[in-house]
Formats: structure tokens, C-alpha cells, sequence
């Protein structure tokens, strides 16, 4: 009987999956040649389709009391790349089904759309790029693909990270790669961004200039990902308005053990990332602050305990501070300071397939100081998130 009900179960099981793998699929053949001629599939060697997936269950909290849970696709960027030309010509697109898909008013393309540039070859040292880009911030937070990411941290969760605009890299030598880029500096008009600050003229070209290095040392067991970048966006009484944005990425790796190690300062003459005009009320200021920067730290460890199971924790703090506080009695810049502590156990079930499945926990604080607490309204909180999932790069081509 046994033996019988095994059966019957596995028969059931069997043809659910298979009715699941078939549910809205079209059923009819209405062509009979191929999309694909066989004169065309040695193109495909060269381009790859990739499922970029996180997908879970995720339990929330606000200080410290729960408030729901749901299923989630987290994460969903449907990626396409490869060379069409040798190897002379390169292109890549990106798109997160997980975003709004409205077309932005500067650079004229979905927000939703991460990458979409064609890149040239012109030496095995050298080459360009154009399209819509990742802005080379550098910072192994921001190399990491996203669906790899828990939470960000505040700079980089609040960033136009995907600009429109031009690239070249340089290749010293298999240790140092040296880019910089040209940029849009934002996808949004700027009042969309800063509303109308009073006696400032928007740039008629706000550009973004991006200088980035990889190094790689002792044996690639340390390696770097440093940048600086200037944003113009802006002039006030003849004077540039400019955003000045640093990242400093360390990444030291063994056997064992990976340590991943930013610092990033952000100095903005107008609020580009948002947080500082965002705590303060419109009764106090009804546009974009001035005058405001930011420090963060972000630290990443992670313990391999064999080929299938990882151990990592990630802890961060950003400083948020305003330096045009109206009050002269307050002595310190500061608005806000954030923390966050993510601890995280992975398994990969198929070795050599990158496919995990994952636990984590990630748990912010918002800490206020006291003129934010008393003048703006604000107070301390915390917030919580379990989320249980899986995740992949599928290449499904």
C-alpha cells in the first residue's frame, strides 16, 4: 500500500510540475522555421541572457513591533550582453521589472532601465563606451550585483546610480585598470530634484566627471576600487554649485575569510542625496537643503565554512549633517545618524552553480540629534526585516 501510494504521489508531483512548467506558454506552432537559423547560432556563443533573481519571503518590523509579512520578488533584472563584432564590439542591457518604468525627463529613458550602452574595442588596453551606464562610484557595496544586496547603505540606496553618458578605460597593466567617465548628472530636471532654491541658476550642461582605479596586490589578495567624482549642477551669485563624492574600496581575501571595506564622503553644495531635506519639514524649508555631507562606513565579512555554506555580516553607519542649521546655538552639524547590521547564513546547494538560498536579518536605526528631535520632529526608531530566499544570476542562454 506503501509502495503504491509512493507511486501515486510521485505521478501527481511529477505532472504538477510539468502543468506549472507549461502554464501560459502558447500551445500552437505558428511557424515552421526556426527565429534562429543555424547560420546565426555561432552569434549566441558570444551573448549571454541572464536572470537576474531574488525572490523571498520577507517579515517586518518597525521598532521592534511586527507588522506583516509577505511573498516578495525582491529583486528581477532581465540582462542581456555580449559581442557582436569579434571582439571589437561589446554591448549590455539591463532592465529591473521590480521599478517604475516611466521614461525620465533628462535622459529619455525608463528609470527602470539599469544598463543600455554599445562599447568599442580600440586596443587590448583601451576602450569606449555610450549609452546609459553604472557610474563607476567605486566601493565594493555598489560592485556587487544587486541582487546580491540586502540593504544598502544611505548613499548609495538614495544615488542616480545609472546615468547616460560616455566611458573610456585604460588598462595599465593586468593589475590596474584606470576609467573616467563623463555623465548626465542626474535623470530628473532640477527642480524635479531640488524644487526652487532661491537665487540659483541650473547649469544649462550638469555633468558628472567620474575618475575610478582598480588595483589589485600581493597576488590579487588585496585589491582596491577607488573613485572621485565632481558633479556640476548649478551656479549661485557666480559661484559653481558643485557635489564632491569619494569612495574608497578594500577588499582583502584568503583561504577562508573575505573582508570588504568602504569609506565614503559625499559634500554637496545642494541636498543631491536627499536625506537632510527629507527630515527637515517644509514649514522649515521648502526646498533642497544646502550646505550638507556625508560619511559612511560599510564593513563585509564573510566566513566560508565549506564549498556550499557561508557565513557573512555586514555592519554600516552613515552621518548625515546639515552645516546651515538656523539655530546658532546647536554646536554640532549633525542631523542623523544611521546604522545597520545585516547577518546573513547562504547555502548553495549545486557546487559550482551560482544558485543559493539564503537567511538573513537586517536591522536599522535612525538615530536624531537633539535639534532634529526638538525643531524638526523627529525621533529615534528602528526598523527590522527577515527575509528567507533564493537567489541567482540564472543564464538561461
Amino acid at each position: 500500500m506503501r509502495v503504491l501510494t509512493s507511486i501515486i504521489l510521485g505521478v501527481f508531483w511529477a505532472s504538477s510540475v510539468y502543468a506549472q512548467q507549461e502554464k501560459q506558454t502558447d500551445t500552437v506552432l505558428n511557424h515552421k522555421t526556426p527565429l534562429i537559423k543555424a547560420t546565426k547560432v555561432d552569434l549566441l556563443n558570444n551573448v549571454d541572457l541572464i536572470f537576474n533573481t531574488q525572490v523571498g519571503f520577507n517579515t517586518y518590523f518597525d521598532d521592534g513591533n511586527y507588522t506583516g509579512s509577505k511573498f516578495e520578488v525582491n529583486q528581477f533584472r532581465l540582462e542581456i550582453k555580449g559581442k557582436v563584432y569579434k571582439d571589437k564590439v561589446f554591448f549590455r542591457f539591463r532592465d529591473r521589472y521590480t521599478k517604475e518604468t516611466e521614461p525620465q525627463s533628462t535622459d529619455n529613458i525608463s528609470s527602470s532601465t539599469d544598463l543600455a550602452f554599445i562599447g568599442y574595442n580600440i586596443s587590448n588596453r583601451t576602450s569606449i563606451a555610450i549609452g546609459k551606464m553604472t557610474a563607476n562610484w567605486g566601493g565594493y557595496e555598489f560592485d556587487m550585483n544587486p541582487i546580491d544586496i540586502y540593504q544598502y547603505n544611505d548613499i548609495v540606496d538614495n544615488s542616480d546610480n545609472f546615468l547616460t553618458g560616455v566611458q573610456v578605460n585604460w588598462k595599465l597593466n593586468a593589475n590596474h585598470v584606470f576609467s573616467g567617465q563623463i555623465l548626465n548628472s542626474r535623470t530628473k530636471t532640477f527642480s524635479e530634484l531640488y524644487q526652487n532654491v532661491p537665487d540659483v541658476e541650473e547649469a544649462k550642461f550638469p555633468a558628472a566627471y567620474v575618475g575610478n582605479w582598480n588595483g589589485s596586490f600581493l597576488g590579487g589578495k588585496f585589491k582596491t576600487i577607488y573613485s572621485f567624482s565632481i558633479f556640476q549642477e548649478a551656479t549661485k551669485n557666480g559661484r559653481p554649485v558643485n557635489m564632491y563624492y569619494t569612495a574608497l574600496g578594500n577588499q582583502f581575501r584568503s583561504k577562508k575569510w573575505l573582508f570588504q571595506y568602504d569609506f565614503k564622503w559625499s559634500s554637496e553644495d545642494l541636498d543631491r542625496t536627499g536625506v537632510v531635506s527629507t527630515i527637515i519639514p517644509d514649514t522649515v524649508l521648502d526646498h533642497a537643503a544646502e550646505n550638507v555631507y556625508y560619511v559612511e562606513h560599510w564593513l563585509r565579512t564573510v566566513y566560508s565554512l565549506n564549498e556550499q555554506w557561508k557565513l557573512t555580516v555586514i555592519g554600516m553607519t552613515s552621518k548625515a549633517s546639515w552645516k546651515e542649521i538656523p539655530d546658532p546655538t546647536v554646536s554640532s552639524n549633525r542631523i542623523r545618524t544611521a546604522y545597520g547590521i545585516i547577518p546573513t547564513v547562504e547555502f548553495y546547494p549545486i557546487k559550482n552553480f551560482n544558485l543559493k538560498f539564503f537567511a538573513t536579518y537586517v536591522q536599522r536605526f535612525y538615530n536624531y540629534s537633539d535639534y532634529a528631535k526638538t525643531d524638526l520632529g523627529q525621533s529615534n526608531i528602528t526598523s527590522g526585516r527577515i527575509m528567507l530566499g533564493i537567489i541567482s544570476p540564472l543564464v538561461v542562454l
